[in-house]
């Protein structure tokens, strides 16, 4: 049987294209087994070792001013990226940047330009409403990330109208390392690759993670195996149909709660055997 199943549904985004119909697919048992194998794989690898010592960020790259957003024109502006520079970018910096972890430990990484960190940000190039910026400077900002939450290096970037900077991240993360497992051939409705991580929440337990399925099924199901050093991700898709159905495809996102907080597990999928991905 499936070891923790978890059908909250919260919301439909447009993905990559999901076969309808039942496929040669392993069983729940079959499924469970995958799960164990990529969980131990990682467990004595120097994969898990690299993995904890370097920078993956599990929370968003961009935090909003307190107060975002004030109306609906400026709630559009930022769902379009559309931003209005009105003051100079400082120059690209020399020095690395430094992330500090809550149990001491620190790691140097590069920093990106403020021009690249706006450059991100404003990609709309349209009539509509726009957030002005009228002051850039370099500060930090606090992020979940792989070993816990850390302060990070980040541009910080004023908006008329708001007494808070909206904050974006100003290191890219570490190169992540090799899988000491390798995918699954064949996507099936039984198993199927995630879409990558959704959103943690502070109390480290409540996870939303963002999965695939067709468009004449029930939907996409994630099944979670928790270990010492890993939690581990298995998606699958309900009730799909033999009839005939259209190519149309979908993402949900799912909710998934665990039995104690992350912390520094590694959050893997089953289907690829690597990391979840995550946004940057």
């Amino acid at each position: 049987m499936r070891s923790c199943k978890l059908l909250v549904i919260l919301g439909l985004v447009a993905a990559a294209a999901v076969g309808c119909g039942n496929q040669s697919a392993p069983g729940d048992d079959d499924t469970a087994e995958r799960a164990r194998r990529v969980a131990a794989a990682w467990e004595p690898s120097e994969a898990a070792r690299v993995w904890r010592q370097a920078y993956y960020s599990l929370d968003d790259a961009v935090q909003l001013p307190d107060g975002a957003f004030h109306d609906d024109a400026d709630k559009r502006a930022y769902a379009t990226q559309n931003f209005d520079l009105r003051t100079s970018l400082p120059a690209p910096p020399k020095k690395p940047g430094k992330i500090r972890w809550s149990d001491g430990d620190t790691l140097s990484l590069p920093l990106i330009s403020a021009r690249a960190a706006y450059d991100k940000l404003d990609r709309g190039e349209n009539p509509g409403p726009a957030l002005t910026v009228t002051g850039v400077r370099l500060g930090d900002m606090t992020l979940l990330t792989s070993k816990g939450e850390a302060t990070v290096p980040a541009w910080l970037f004023t908006l008329k109208g708001y007494d808070t900077p909206l904050k974006r991240v100003a290191v890219t993360p570490s190169k992540p390392p090799r899988s000491p497992i390798g995918a699954v051939q064949h996507e099936t409705d039984e198993l199927m690759p995630l879409d990558g991580l959704g959103t943690i929440a502070r109390d480290g337990r409540t996870l939303t993670v963002r999965a695939k399925h067709g468009a004449c099924d029930d939907g996409p199901a994630v099944d979670v195996l928790e270990t010492e050093g890993s939690v581990v991700f298995s998606a699958s898709i309900r009730g799909t149909s033999d009839g005939p159905c259209t190519s149309e495809s979908r993402v949900e996102k799912v909710t998934v709660k665990l039995r104690r907080p992350v912390g520094d597990r590694i959050l893997l999928d089953a289907f690829t055997g690597g990391p979840v991905p995550t946004r940057q």
